[in-house]
């Protein structure tokens, strides 16, 4: 089945408290089963703005700010807020409980794919099925340094560790927290060069004016723990479906057709020539495959709604 449009407007940003923070989502559609959308790292759920209306042709549709990000809470790193994938996954699933009520579609990008994926094997209670668009392959973490050229291989723990000076990481934040410079890295992740508007400069850009901004930032690029997407994917208590931008120049689409060798994945789905946000470049291509994903697993009955005890 394929719902090319919503004819309801898109709701204004709702806001729920986890764990004495704001976590802020947006909901649309009022029929099917629940579909969350998960935004990958810098971003937040204005990523998904192409998608939330017209996926709520079939489902209950919600798109969230990850803890740290958006316009979510920013708890100082360390002291108040570890920001982790198992962090981010249990605020996932406590979403899906308190707010939803019910089991979700989870839908991410980048490593919010890594996030639904945590959220989905650790509380196999609140997922119907996953759907990953090219997931981080966290080519940077510890356990995978060792396959990178030399100069990156110690390279880069010299990088982390000069961005822990907090002048020099502010500093850093500062530079790259520019419409120019952000335009630039969209420019570079996306292949279609149109599809990098304004308004998407303005969408992540926003975010970087909070005070505790640059903090979360610096506080992710340290992080190169935790799990990798080939840890998780055996685990998943459900099936998967993956999505992958051939032009992707962050996350090489050899690597991730890789992960299709999970008995998990049901589907590996390449787009020729899509860069790294295939839900904001070619949405008129995400939205129907999507679509009919969350309709196949519905009608046979392994998406049915149900109620979260």
């Amino acid at each position: 089945m394929s719902v090319s449009s919503s004819t309801q407007a898109i709701t204004s940003v709702d806001t729920w408290i986890w764990q004495g923070f704001p976590i802020c989502y947006q909901n649309q559609g009022n029929i099917g089963p629940a579909v969350v959308l998960v935004h990958g790292f810098g971003a937040s759920l204005g990523h998904w703005r192409k998608n939330l209306p017209v996926l709520a042709g079939v489902a209950r549709v919600y798109a969230i700010d990850l803890i740290g990000f958006g316009a979510s809470a920013k708890p100082q790193p360390g002291e108040k807020m570890t920001y982790t994938f198992e962090t981010w996954g249990q605020q996932l699933a406590d979403f899906c409980r308190e707010v939803i009520g019910a089991p979700a579609f989870l839908v991410g990008n980048s490593v919010g794919c890594i996030v639904v994926m945590q959220a989905a094997v650790s509380n196999p209670d609140i997922v119907l099925g996953v759907a990953l668009l090219n997931c981080s392959l966290r080519l940077l973490h510890d356990r995978k340094r060792i396959a990178l050229p030399w100069y990156r291989r110690f390279g880069t723990p010299l990088i982390q560790r000069l961005l822990s000076v907090q002048a020099v990481g502010k500093f850093f934040f500062s530079q790259i927290a520019k419409p120019k410079t952000v335009r630039k890295i969209l420019l570079q992740a996306y292949a279609d060069p149109e599809a990098v508007t304004d308004e998407l400069v303005d969408i992540l850009m926003k975010p970087a004016s909070d005070p505790e901004a640059a903090a979360v930032f610096l506080a992710f690029t340290a992080y190169s723990t935790g799990p990798l997407p080939e840890d998780l994917l055996p685990q998943l208590p459900c099936t998967a479906i993956i999505l992958w931008g051939t032009a992707d120049p962050w996350e090489p689409v050899e690597l991730g057709r890789e992960l299709a060798n999970f008995p998990q994945v049901r589907k590996f789905i390449p787009l020729e020539g899509v860069g790294h946000c295939p839900q904001d470049e070619v949405p008129e291509v995400v939205n129907p495959i999507l679509q009919d994903w969350i309709w196949e697993l519905t009608s046979m009955g392994k998406g049915a709604e149900g109620q979260l005890r």
